[in-house]
């Protein structure tokens, strides 16, 4: 390993990006013996799209985006703007892309193709978390209570039971229950359960902290001697001659270019892999899927449920992260932009309040948006590229977290050449 005035500027491995997959890919290599070298331009780790997300590792939501349904339902909310799905179109080439790309995604035989590699990385991914904490004791307001997805309309819970039966076929235990069941698990639906018409539970999904997972891993994993380098940005690949070969990475680090040499980078950017990898022709069907979130202080309220739940009428997700519930969801398809539509914002407080209304003091609820790299199939790019030791690791949409831990697991594996423990996934 190369050494210049007493800084490592050569390492086995570059990750860029410090989100949960990033550094969780970090993670392995370095428990592998590599030298690790991450790469973010926020100051510390899972400080974009793991900041404030859902809070769940839910294998039980492998039903992709792009299902028989969806056409219909997109349609139906185009023009409301309190709508989970909102489209606004734009004179984007690669949104439109992916719209073309998604509606293609909508038949049943490549939905239920795309639900079984979900559950199947999920899944795997999620035994990995399991691993992880088991070996490195992490705190980060973990619950394994299981999560359950309830339904208010008939239709929609009709629709559910299939869609559970396959992801039992493939290893995903999401049973299907009543609405006096979903009492028992949950008794903070007292006040709404009338509305409520049955539900599915998956006992061996999980909740917690997203965010205070990641910072936590990174601090395990730079402790194991990996570099973090925050506040720093990668400009541009290095290519070996010929250009088929990638030979480390050009840098923005305090203020200044550093060439870091690795013969492995792996590229967990997020929403913006697409546009830093177009250059070197490698062209990724993913677009930002903007999404909301709330925290609401639970203070001395005692109505907050505990179980990590999921609405399906409102697409929005609940984890109770101990002084918070966190309440998460919605999709914008709106470019790059994080802003907040305040709209949008209330309508997901006025859902939460409607079906938990002592669950915490909404007065000071806080509001929070982020970017998921969203895929038209909804699988994520996990595998080598054209360019040896180039390594996709990203594209995980909503389920970041949820595939973090696995995904990881098999791009550190690909880095070093060994067999992965499950067949990798095909993004469509």
């Amino acid at each position: 390993m190369e050494r210049v005035s007493g800084k490592t500027t050569s390492f086995d491995l570059i990750v860029l990006g410090a989100g949960v997959v990033g550094t969780a890919t970090a993670y392995w290599a370095a428990r592998a013996g590599l030298s690790v070298c991450v790469i973010d331009r926020q100051g510390g780790a899972g400080l974009e799209t793991s900041y404030a997300n859902g809070g769940q590792i839910s294998v039980s939501h492998a039903e992709p985006w792009a299902n028989p349904s969806a056409p219909l339902k997109v349609m139906k909310w185009l023009f409301d703007a309190r709508a989970p799905l909102l489209f606004t179109p734009r004179l984007d080439r690669h949104q439109w892309s992916w719209i073309a790309g998604f509606l293609r995604n909508c038949t049943p035989e490549r939905a239920r193709r795309n639900t079984v590699e979900i559950v199947r990385l999920g899944a795997y991914s999620r035994a990995k978390l399991q691993e992880i904490r088991a070996a490195e004791n992490l705190a980060y307001a973990e619950k394994t209570l299981g999560i359950l997805h309830f339904y208010r309309d008939a239709r929609e819970f009709e629709a559910a039971k299939p869609v559970a039966e396959l992801m039992r076929q493939h290893g995903c235990e999401r049973r299907v229950v009543s609405r006096d069941e979903v009492l028992a698990i949950e008794p903070a639906f007292a006040h709404a359960i009338d509305d409520i018409v049955g539900a599915t539970y998956t006992a061996e999904d999980e909740s917690g902290d997203a965010r205070a997972f990641t910072q936590a891993l990174a601090a395990r994993t730079a402790a194991m001697g990996a570099t973090f380098l925050y506040g720093s940005e990668a400009t541009r690949l290095l290519l070996g001659p010929g250009g088929d070969r990638v030979t480390g990475v050009e840098a923005m680090v305090a203020g200044g270019h550093q060439r870091l040499t690795a013969p492995n980078v792996v590229v967990s950017l997020g929403s913006w892999s697409a546009p830093f990898l177009r250059r070197y022709g490698v062209n990724l069907a993913i677009y930002p899927a903007k999404g909301y979130s709330v925290s609401i202080p639970i203070e001395d309220y005692h109505g907050a449920p505990q179980v990590s739940l999921t609405d399906d009428e409102h697409k929005l997700v609940y984890s109770n992260l101990g002084t918070h519930l966190r309440v998460a969801g919605t999709a914008e398809l709106s470019g790059y932009s994080r802003h907040l539509d305040a709209e949008r914002v209330a309508a997901i407080l006025e859902n939460a309040r409607r079906t938990f209304p002592t669950a915490g003091n909404f007065s000071a609820a806080t509001a929070w948006s982020g970017l998921r790299p969203t895929t038209p199939s909804n699988v994520p790019y996990l595998g080598r590229t054209r360019i040896r030791g180039l390594v996709l690791n990203t594209g995980h949409g909503t389920l970041g977290w949820t595939m973090a831990a696995g995904s990881g697991r098999i791009a550190a594996d690909l880095v070093t050449e060994r067999e992965t423990e499950i067949p990798m996934p095909q993004a469509a």
